[in-house]
């Protein structure tokens, strides 16, 4: 039967008014919204209402469990949105089953009305889901599938109610389809944007087709629609004002936003504090988003935003709400072809954010060192509020060259904030330490008030014995101008305050809290670390035990016998061909000077400075006299032309001309490389002692063999100025040739048992056990660790691609400059942490001491103070455990005998070993992994 005019009539307006009603209440909405708040800030009365606060709270908890409840992120959140689809595609068969008799009025009869009405009743509860968890409800009311639910949800209802069952506009289902691309998307079913587009061609064409079989006016609509307004209202759904909810925290992220710099930035950021989404991302992004990029934000749909519009223009700073965020963090394009424009462009982009709200904390990403020297004079930069800058070059190189110092170093410091993402299971002994050191981290805490007046030996051993952490520095507060230092080891004559911050290698935050409860009198007597907590005491001055009786304490520690430490620590077995990775400082002060007297330093006696050298100087030929003179040197691998953008040679060379060495312990650096190229470098380098060039290549073996690389303590291999290319591969091709290239060479069997310092002396030691010329290499893309590694790592059934878990990596003859991304998220979360390694890497100090180390016009009672925070701070060094003095230990079978031994009876700090990973058979090229316990 043909259904009366009077029964569409019903099925047609219950849609209409459900839509204009509504529409209309949102708007009501809205308006007394907006009068409200005008009336109040007219008042000009901020109220505390717990009431309305409270109400806050929970409207921002309420809207993130939401948001967390439609993510694709979650499991529960794709399982809705596949069931969601189903379930519309179900409706649509139903329709199509009812649409064999169009125009046609089923009653009774018809056993597909309840079924309908079932999948609608979900479809209902999902609508609103989403309207609760909208923050524009008006734009939500306005969306097509909101639209369709609209239009199809009611005249079921009124379908069951009048119990009859009518074609309507159901068809409109149909345009559901429109979003199969986007479901696969979510399940990982499709990935590349060819796929994508296909797959978006094809769910377009049966929407259209479908739809059409409708009603024939809206073939025009499905067929064009989606695009026309995906063209027509993109910017319009990018270009909104973020509204800022009280309670919720939120940071801006803008520069390079790109599909690897937000996957990069994600897995980061959200993974450093175990995936815990205190924090929601605004991106800015000055172009509209990727096919790729879009699908990343809609599955971080509960922690991201897009926003279109430039941190140039202070009207789009304004819709983002930077005034009110938590950080504005600025990403920079590492694969650039111009890192001079790269940089300036973020420079300007922080200039106008601290225009706009100077009290904006800003962390920067700067490609370039020189170039960093721009944001201190920014008015409105403030470092003690958090404003920082990474910058790549300088971080970068300045770990290659600790790696050349100390073999191993790179790897070692880089694991302490690099996490693998893949999860193996090792199948050696070697493995299981190497992976376990992985979980490490730098941590920093506020040490416990019952450790004042101790020195920094005395708390580092306790913490070890007693509490199970590597204490390895402090925040030590000065008397000059009321300056913070960071302190890696510092001598018995600096004395820990209260209040003195602690930086820990741990694997928790839980494990370094002990450090900060931990009391003389509720805990001295406590065996397993895990039961130290807080405690009853009552925490002011005089109600724990004083300084001098903690340290009495102290004395019990068994110093003489060290089989104690097998009980109170649990160490791992080592073997007697392991060496230590160790911290010391030079204490005699008196010595250090008389030892330095005659060397030149820079303005601050941070570097070894010397006169301006011309560049024909140290121009090398290929002769036999030039083949012989270096031995016990570095090698530095270059490529470049004289097109190519700068690496910054002179980052490379700062940690490697640090004034706490001494300038017989400096060793011979010779670069090989184009002339043109390293002519532009020279004016950064020229007054720095003990450098030299050969013109040439690493891919030829005369050069190499010219630089007299058989006998060189480390060859470094950096890879070449960016360049644009499509092929990821490329762009680390000559780094990977050179390095083939260099294995191919025999290593002499006799390296020279002279060396200028004990320093050099060490490391000497080492390379004559090596049947590899010892190298490091840096890798622009880490994934291209298989070409320099074929086998699969650490892992056998692992393709070989994890840099971290590739064998290089765990050897130390790798790096990448993708394991710096992560220093964004860790700069966040504890900028502390971003200056230690910024000051262990560069071999500097922190951007506060400098000022005050100026060798020249540092007062009489200042001396002692630029002496220890100059050329009197901590060295870098790696001790063999049979030939340095640490062979005089009383006993040094586990890893805490050495520890104890060496901090008690050397104040050497020891973070490390440096280990052959196998047995000798099993390990022909003698390698060595990095191990932290």
């Amino acid at each position: 039967m043909s259904c009366p005019f009077e029964v569409q009539q019903a099925f047609v307006l219950s849609s209409f008014v459900t839509f204009l009603t509504g529409l209309a209440i949102l708007y009501i909405g809205r308006l007394v919204k907006i009068t409200f708040k005008k009336c109040h800030c007219f008042k000009g009365v901020i109220r505390s209402d717990k009431l309305l606060l409270k109400i806050s709270k929970f409207h921002g908890a309420f809207r993130k469990s939401i948001d967390l409840l439609l993510s694709a992120q979650t499991f529960v959140g794709r399982v809705l949105m596949v069931l969601v689809f189903a379930l519309s595609i179900g409706s649509l068969v139903i329709y199509f089953i009812n649409s064999a008799h169009p125009g046609s009025c089923a009653g009774k009869e018809d056993m597909t009305l309840p079924v309908d009405l079932a999948f609608n009743a979900f479809l209902a509860f999902y609508f609103g889901l989403r309207f609760a968890g909208a923050d524009d409800k008006i734009k939500f009311w306005l969306e097509v599938n909101s639209v369709v639910d609209i239009f199809t949800i009611p005249p079921t209802f009124v379908s069951y109610y009048l119990n009859i069952n009518w074609l309507g506009l159901r068809f409109l289902r149909a345009l559901r389809l429109l979003e199969l691309p986007q479901i696969l998307q979510y399940l990982r079913a499709i990935k590349t944007s060819r796929v994508v587009k296909l797959c978006q061609l094809l769910s377009m064409i049966m929407s259209t087709w479908f739809t059409a079989a409708g009603f024939l006016h809206l073939m025009i609509f499905a067929n064009y629609a989606p695009e026309l307004l995906e063209t027509l209202a993109t910017n319009r759904k990018y270009s909104h004002s973020y509204e800022v909810v009280r309670g919720r925290k939120f940071i801006v992220v803008c520069g390079n936003i790109t599909v690897d710099s937000v996957n990069a930035f994600l897995r980061n950021f959200l993974n450093n504090k175990a995936r815990e989404m205190n924090f929601e991302t605004i991106f800015l992004g000055e172009t509209l988003p990727s096919l790729e990029l879009e699908t990343i934000f809609k599955v971080n749909l509960a922690c991201t935003s897009f926003f279109l519009g430039s941190a140039l223009k202070r009207e789009d700073l304004k819709r983002v709400a930077v005034e009110s965020a938590e950080a504005c963090l600025i990403l920079a394009n590492s694969l650039c072809a111009d890192p001079y424009t790269e940089d300036i462009s973020n420079i300007m982009r922080v200039l106008s954010i601290k225009n706009y709200c100077s009290k904006v904390r800003i962390i920067i990403e700067v490609l370039q060192s020189h170039n960093k020297d721009y944001l201190p004079r920014i008015p409105s930069w403030d470092w003690a509020s958090g404003d920082n800058v990474i910058c790549f070059a300088e971080l970068k190189l300045g770990f290659i060259a600790q790696g050349c110092l100390v073999p191993g170093l790179a790897t070692f410091l880089t694991s302490l904030f690099v996490k693998p993402v893949q999860k193996v299971v090792p199948k050696q002994p070697w493995q299981k330490y190497f992976l376990d050191s992985l979980n490490n981290q730098i941590f920093t805490h506020i040490l416990s008030n019952d450790f004042e007046g101790m020195t920094f030996p005395e708390v580092s051993r306790l913490c070890f014995v007693k509490l199970h952490l590597l204490l390895i520095a402090i925040e030590y507060k000065t008397n000059v101008k009321g300056i913070r230092n960071i302190m890696l080891n510092p001598p018995a004559l600096i004395k820990v305050n209260r209040n003195t911050t602690g930086f820990f290698i741990a694997k928790s935050v839980k494990e370094v809290r002990r450090a900060h409860f931990y009391c003389f009198n509720c805990h001295s007597d406590v065996n397993s670390p895990e039961l130290i907590g807080r405690c009853d005491c009552i925490t002011k001055k005089g109600q724990h035990t004083k300084a001098g009786e903690s340290a009495r304490k102290l004395e019990n520690f068994p110093r003489k016998s060290f089989k104690g430490m097998k009980r109170m620590y649990p160490t791992k077995k080592l073997t007697n061909k392991s060496t230590a990775m160790s911290d010391f400082i030079i204490r005699d002060l008196h010595t250090l000077e008389s030892d330095m007297e005659n060397d030149l330093f820079d303005y601050n006696g941070m570097y070894h400075w010397c006169k301006s050298v011309p560049l024909e100087n140290v121009i090398l030929k290929h002769i036999e006299h030039d083949m012989t003179k270096f031995r016990n040197h570095i090698v530095v691998c270059v490529f470049g032309n004289s097109q190519s953008p700068l690496v910054g040679l002179r980052n490379f060379v700062m940690p490697l001309r640090t004034s706490n060495y001494t300038f017989k312990e400096l060793k011979d650096i010779v670069f090989v490389g184009s002339l043109d190229y390293l002519q532009k470098e020279w004016r950064f380098l020229r007054n720095f002692p003990k450098l030299y060039i050969l013109p040439g290549s690493a891919l030829f073996l005369g050069d190499l063999i010219a630089a007299n690389i058989r006998e060189c303590s480390m060859c470094a291999i950096l890879a070449q100025p960016t360049q644009l290319s499509s092929n990821e591969v490329m762009v680390d091709a000559e780094s990977i040739l050179a390095t083939l290239n260099i294995h191919s060479l025999p290593v002499s069997s006799n390296l020279s048992e002279e060396s200028g310092s004990q320093h050099n002396s060490h490391c000497t030691s080492f390379c004559e056990k090596c049947r590899r010329i010892p190298i490091i290499t840096e890798l622009k893309n880490s994934s291209n660790i298989h070409f320099i590694e074929p086998l699969s790592g650490i892992y056998p059934g692992f393709p070989g691609k994890s840099l971290p878990l590739s064998t290089s990596f765990s050897t130390g003859s790798v790096f990448s400059d993708r394991c710096l991304d992560s220093l964004l998220a860790t700069a966040f979360y504890n900028y502390r942490v971003l200056e230690f390694l910024q000051m262990i890497v560069t071999g500097g100090v922190s951007h506060e001491i400098e000022p005050c180390v100026e060798k020249e016009n540092v007062a009489a009672h200042d001396s002692s103070f630029s002496l220890l925070f100059g050329r009197g701070r901590c060295k870098l060094a790696l001790l063999s455990l049979s030939t340095t003095m640490l062979r005089d230990l009383p006993a040094r079978d586990t890893f805490g005998e050495i520890f104890c031994g060496s901090l008690d009876n050397f104040g050497i700090l020891c973070l490390g070993l440096y280990r052959l990973i196998d047995d000798e058979p099993q390990n022909p090229l003698q390698k060595r992994e990095v191990c932290c316990f």
